[in-house]
């Protein structure tokens, strides 16, 4: 998902009281746009944040949503590409079968699931979710929600007992059955996460298209670097901070743990020498270095045991080899291997 314009999406219209429309895929077959867990956002005038399709869906969702906003009725709806007709169907040219639910979101509902959901989507922590589909079962209506933050369980129009029950076993998005009372209730389960949290050591010419592409993907990304120079002519736009400081006060200043890969590119070999030897206390998933082999190699050694400590992690030179030159170029190998590693795609 696109964490901060579906978040922006929503705050404006709930701001002004607006009713919405929380889309959510909850399960699919065959070749899809999106998966199961995937949501988007319509508002009462037919605006959209999000996609589930190429934009082949969306007209006829925001239709169905103005429906489910009169009614504030949830609605179960299917799409059989495979069976879709290019004359009188909707032309896609897909082979798939996506399922959707629509829920309206008003402030009688306190815009619940989704305010949950932004919650989750600004913190640091993952959270579980749960959104009745269909249901057997006279106090679990559709459109009833429940989410779970760390050992916290809230239920978004449902008793306790039952929101915990619903959240066992979320491990992936799915649609599955579970059982309440002997009665039957589908549900979508999901994983909501935070966008990652990035931290570009280094605010030279080159750091700028990685933090380009790193917002191009909503990642938040700090950058830092000890040169006042370059921070201040730098052109950061898509990050949240801005940072001079000098390289052994990275620690102090910024909490470690909550970042996920970092990017240790300032050139200056004492300086990017003081980032990993930080770095290497933390247990972040990647840790990448600009420069040769033999210059990663030598800062290793000279680091000693912090140096053992993160050498499985660091990946240097960072990037992977896609065969381009230049700032663009390696920013998009950077980028590309972080992401790689961050879904557990690259080792």
């Amino acid at each position: 998902m696109n964490a901060p314009g579906l978040i922006h999406f929503f705050e404006e219209r709930r701001g002004r009281g607006a009713p919405l429309v929380l889309v959510s895929i909850f399960e699919t077959s065959g070749s899809t746009y999106s998966k199961a867990g995937t949501h988007m956002l319509i508002d009462d005038e037919g605006d959209f944040q999000g996609m589930l399709s190429g934009g082949c869906l969306e007209g006829d969702l925001a239709l169905r949503a103005s429906k489910v906003i009169e009614s504030g009725t949830p609605q179960a709806v299917t799409y059989d590409l495979a069976q879709d007709d290019e004359l009188w169907g909707l032309g896609v040219g897909c082979d798939g079968v996506m399922q959707v639910f629509l829920q309206a979101l008003t402030a009688a509902n306190g815009y619940e699931p989704f305010q949950a959901i932004a919650t989750a989507m600004r913190g640091d922590r993952p959270a579980q979710l749960a959104i009745v589909i269909e249901s057997g079962h006279p106090d679990v209506p559709p459109g009833a929600a429940a989410i779970g933050e760390g050992d916290r369980v809230r239920g978004l129009g449902l008793a306790d007992g039952p929101a915990a029950r619903l959240l066992q076993d979320v491990e992936r998005a799915a649609y599955r059955q579970v059982v309440l009372d002997d009665r039957r209730i589908g549900v979508l389960t999901a994983k909501v996460q935070a966008p990652p949290r990035l931290l570009v050591l280094g605010a030279g010419p080159d750091a700028e298209p990685v933090v380009r592409f790193a917002s191009e993907l909503n990642w938040r990304c700090t950058v830092v670097d000890h040169r006042d120079a370059y921070v201040g002519s730098g052109s950061f736009a898509g990050a949240e901070k801005v940072l001079c400081l000098p390289a052994g006060k990275l620690a102090e200043t910024l909490d470690l743990s909550q970042y996920q890969a970092a990017v240790v590119m300032s050139h200056h070999l004492a300086s990017d020498r003081s980032y990993l030897e930080q770095l290497a206390a933390t247990d972040m998933r990647y840790v990448g270095l600009l420069g040769p082999a033999a210059r990663r190699d030598r800062l290793l050694s000279e680091l000693g045991e912090s140096g053992r400590r993160i050498a499985t992690r660091l990946h240097g030179p960072a990037g992977i080899d896609i065969g381009g030159r230049g700032p663009a170029a390696i920013a998009l190998s950077i980028i590309a291997e972080v992401q790689g590693v961050l879904q557990g795609r690259i080792d």
